[in-house]
């Protein structure tokens, strides 16, 4: 095989990987909330310990509760409380959120951007 055709085959290789890669876990869209004081706190009252937890409870307070921030937009993708599971336990994942993120969730109430994908999320701070 000559040299540029290994090249070539290389980059292909390449290529494939990096397709199959953004394939596995597609950004579905995003959406922007205010984790305030009342996503604090569990719907029976107790104080949630977590940026998770605190991020699935804005939802639960958006979808099931109607308790809804001046800044919360809504998604299609947290409606039942399994999807809400299933995001709390992709917002525990590495990488999910920074740890400044967190902290910022955990002791505050910022704007943050929740990127959903496939499999996965990625939240942000928009405004502390």
């Amino acid at each position: 095989m000559t040299v540029s055709k290994a090249m070539a085959v290389a980059g292909l290789v390449a290529a494939t990987l990096v397709a199959g890669s953004a394939r596995a876990d597609d950004m579905l869209g995003s959406y922007v909330a205010r984790i305030s004081d009342r996503d604090h706190r569990a719907s029976d009252g107790y104080p949630l310990s977590s940026a998770a937890q605190m991020v699935r409870q804005d939802r639960a307070n958006w979808h099931k509760f109607h308790r809804r921030d001046g800044d919360d937009q809504g998604d299609p993708w947290f409606r039942s409380d399994g999807s809400r599971a299933d995001l709390q336990r992709m917002l525990e994942r590495g990488g999910a959120m920074s740890s400044a993120t967190r902290r910022a969730i955990v002791n505050g109430e910022p704007l943050i951007e929740v990127d959903v994908y496939s499999d996965s999320v990625r939240v942000s701070i928009v405004e502390h």
